[in-house]
């Protein structure tokens, strides 16, 4: 459905710093990085599409984080949400939602909310229901 989203940034360095551990946990490898212009772009193994960007705005204004704006990323796990909410928070993010079921979107939304130190909000989500524990013999 989307071939990129771009996220604009005022400083670039705190965010590659924010971003590519985030990416990591989420198995989104890195395509490129352009301190030039400056600007990133991520990719999951399977691309060459959707990336997903960071750099500044291409018309050299300032970056300012829009409200009711977010990009959701998709986990494979709960497990995998945790981590990314850590991660970002361990690198500069701040909470917006503590990871956990959201049954209000439906039965197995399991997500967290995080913004990113230059004010953009992001959700790491898995939509699959829990694996049960393990059986014990």
């Amino acid at each position: 459905m989307f071939s990129h989203v771009f996220v604009g940034v005022r400083d670039f360095d705190r965010a590659l710093s924010f971003y590519e551990p985030l990416m990591k946990v989420l198995d989104i490898e890195q395509r490129f990085c352009d301190r030039s212009r400056p600007w990133a772009g991520w990719q999951t193994a399977d691309g060459p599409r959707p990336l997903f960007l960071i750099g500044t705005p291409y018309d050299g204004q300032e970056h300012d984080a829009g409200n009711g704006q977010m990009v959701a990323f998709q986990a494979r796990d709960h497990d995998m949400v945790r981590k990314a909410h850590d991660t970002a928070l361990a690198h500069g993010g701040s909470c917006e939602g503590a990871p956990g079921l959201r049954p209000q979107y439906h039965q197995n939304y399991y997500g967290a909310y995080f913004r990113d130190p230059e004010g953009n909000k992001l959700c790491v989500v898995c939509h699959a229901a829990p694996e049960p524990p393990p059986q014990s013999n």
